[in-house]
């Protein structure tokens, strides 16, 4: 199964891309030996639209044409469940069981993700109830991806 991030905006040199490609590679490292074909990010440029709703659809449009068929969405959203990593990691390892092609996970722009793909999602998720810049939302999720990839090795890292 292929792990793919489609982001609302880039992240610029520094910190923030610093750390989120230092997960990107661990994952990469353990997730070749679990049957995971590797974790892509591909950045989407935010809407210039004048309002936040034209810029809402603009974006799901764009994420829309990036998702391949085959694949399970799951959409990182601040009205989303909060799951531990251990349930996270189950999440992983049965789509990777049922041999889905793409986990593809969103994260939207400033203004967050259409209703509509929120429905398509088979995950909704957020890291608490508080809202994360979209930069942070994707350094965490790469963390968890790389912590779920070690629950499922049974490495040591995860020590819940």
């Amino acid at each position: 199964m292929r792990l793919l991030v489609i982001a609302i905006g880039r992240l610029k040199q520094g910190p923030e891309r610093e750390l989120a490609e230092r997960y990107r590679e661990r994952f990469d490292d353990i997730g070749r030996k679990l049957g995971f074909r590797g974790l892509e990010i591909q950045e989407l440029a935010e809407s210039r639209a004048r309002d936040a709703n034209s810029r809402i659809v603009e974006e799901a449009a764009a994420i829309s044409a990036a998702i391949p068929p085959k694949s399970v969405l799951v959409a990182l959203d601040e009205r989303g469940d909060n799951i531990d990593s251990s349930t996270f990691a189950r999440h992983l390892g049965r789509w990777r069981d049922d041999q889905v092609a793409n986990t593809i996970f969103t994260i939207g722009g400033a203004d967050g993700l259409s209703p509509e793909l929120r429905r398509m999602a088979r995950l909704r998720m957020a890291f608490g109830s508080a809202t994360w810049p979209h930069q942070m939302v994707r350094v965490m999720l790469l963390e968890q991806v790389y912590r779920a990839a070690t629950i499922l090795a049974g490495h040591p890292y995860h020590r819940a």
